[in-house]
């Protein structure tokens, strides 16, 4: 039988996005196979948490082309980028609770490419004289990744529907983040 190192992935990246103390053994029997080849593969839950890291960081940025950032009005590309993320949101949100992934001189570049894809994109609205300028692009990216993680778990524990993912998210960054008359 082969290993199929996508599947496996997928499963431990649905398992963890809910559960992210899941043991090996238990990311094991998710994806349906034993814990002695997934050990094969992966040398330890630091080496599956950085596939899982490169995983996340090619979904984030298929979402980031997806939604075609630089066409039309940045709020209009905000509300693309969160549709675009919705099936990878699990993920990140497991991601972005791995402390070790962004700390030292280690850090996987794609995360760099994304944060400033990102920037960009709230730095332009505010140019464009559509966001605020009293609140930093980089927050509204970081506000927009603890969003993401937030709506993300809200929706995987039954607390929001799935269907209100967007607009939720959408609403309440925009909803902050738009520039009002004498803002």
């Amino acid at each position: 039988m082969s290993f199929d190192r996508d599947h496996v992935l997928r499963a431990a990246a649905d398992l963890l996005a809910r559960r992210a103390t899941a043991t090996m053994g238990e990311v094991a029997r998710a994806a349906g196979v034993s814990r002695a080849t997934l050990n094969r593969h992966f040398a330890g839950r630091d080496a599956l948490v950085r596939a899982l890291e490169d995983l996340g960081i090619a979904e984030c940025e298929a979402a980031l082309d997806a939604a075609r950032l630089e066409e039309g009005a940045a709020a209009d590309a905000v509300r693309r980028l969160v549709r675009e993320a919705e099936s990878c949101a699990g993920l990140l949100a497991f991601l972005y609770s791995e402390n070790q992934l962004f700390e030292g001189e280690q850090q996987n570049a794609g995360w760099f490419r994304i944060d400033e894809r990102l920037t960009n994109l709230f730095r332009r609205g505010q140019e464009s004289g559509e966001f605020r300028i009293d609140l930093s692009a980089t927050w509204l990216t970081e506000a927009l990744y603890g969003l993401l993680a937030a709506g993300s778990w809200a929706v995987a524990e039954g607390r929001v529907a799935r269907n209100d993912f967007t607009h939720m998210i959408v609403e309440l960054l925009l909803g902050g983040a738009m520039r009002r008359d004498g803002s």
